[in-house]
């Protein structure tokens, strides 16, 4: 099933934040690691293959080869049908109670 994929501003503020960091060093890597993340988060429309997440309602989808995880959940499309809304990116060594999000 093909749903719509919507990037909160959380999510899209912590990849540019992601982004900025690892460009300071190496632009080329920056590149590589966004275009990964992007990827994986619209790949969920397709076919959302997560876990249940951490945060009640939510799910987690692992990016692969990098140390990130994607956060979602399922909302109603207003166009009917549901949406999934990427909720925050979140990186694996940060402390991450359950029903909260890491600090940004």
């Amino acid at each position: 099933m093909k749903r719509p994929v919507v990037w909160s501003r959380d999510a899209l503020d912590e990849l540019i934040g992601i982004v900025r960091y690892i460009a300071q060093n190496n632009p080329q890597a920056a590149r590589r690691v966004a275009a990964a993340i992007r990827t994986t988060g619209n790949a969920l429309g397709q076919r959302a293959l997560g876990r249940k997440g951490r945060v009640t309602g939510t799910y987690e989808k692992v990016v692969t080869d990098l140390p990130y995880i994607i956060a979602y959940k399922f909302v109603a499309d207003p166009a009917g049908g549901e949406a999934l809304v990427i909720l925050r990116i979140v990186h694996t060594a940060r402390d991450w109670a359950a029903e909260t999000w890491p600090d940004v």
